[in-house]
């Protein structure tokens, strides 16, 4: 497991790249957003997002930073292109798929959930050119852990890369469901 300070990673070029070469290579991730800590890896390493489920004991769907609105754009059904403008920001938008078996491993469905947050780190993810999964950090049920010192130490032990940003206590992301003819907020 390796540690990062969330600052330096910003200031050093070379920590940057190394980053964006974590993601490529599969590795699992602890990571500041603009709202919570999430558990992170390329959504199209199927044994990464596997390692997630198993760390959130869950089997709920997950959603992904976007690299790119074109991205989402060439990927998803986008019925009015205006709530993109949300993007970035604290919103999950959950979009139907243009390929049912596109990321069924992220989400084994129709639709998905795309973000893309106002955080610095998201533009160094997005380096990366590739989705990449975005839940909260917590045990499926349980709280989200706000720092990088209180993840517990059998979770710490199944991440590749820990990205300290200082602590988070934020409201997880708005949820709005644009698979329908018209957007609307899903409450939780």
């Amino acid at each position: 497991m390796r540690f990062f300070i969330l600052e330096r990673i910003l200031k050093e070029n070379g920590l940057r790249t190394e980053i964006v070469q974590c993601i490529k290579k599969g590795y699992v991730f602890f990571y500041p957003t603009d709202t919570v800590y999430g558990f992170g890896c390329d959504a199209t390493k199927r044994e990464a997002t596997g390692r997630i489920r198993t760390i959130k004991g869950t089997n709920h769907p997950f959603s992904v930073i976007a690299p790119s609105k074109k991205w989402v754009l060439d990927n998803l059904i986008v019925r009015d292109e205006s709530v993109l403008d949300k993007l970035p920001g604290p919103y999950t938008l959950i979009f139907r798929k243009k390929s049912h078996g596109f990321l069924e491993n992220v989400c084994n469905g129709n639709s998905l959930g795309v973000r893309i947050p106002d955080h610095p780190l998201t533009e160094i993810i997005q380096e990366s050119e590739r989705p990449f999964v975005t839940t909260s950090a917590n045990i499926s049920g349980q709280s989200t852990i706000s720092s990088a010192r209180a993840i517990p130490r059998d979770i710490a032990r199944e991440l590749d890369i820990i990205i300290d940003g200082g602590e988070l206590i934020s409201p997880a992301s708005k949820i709005i469901d644009c698979t329908g003819e018209e957007a609307r907020v899903i409450e939780r």
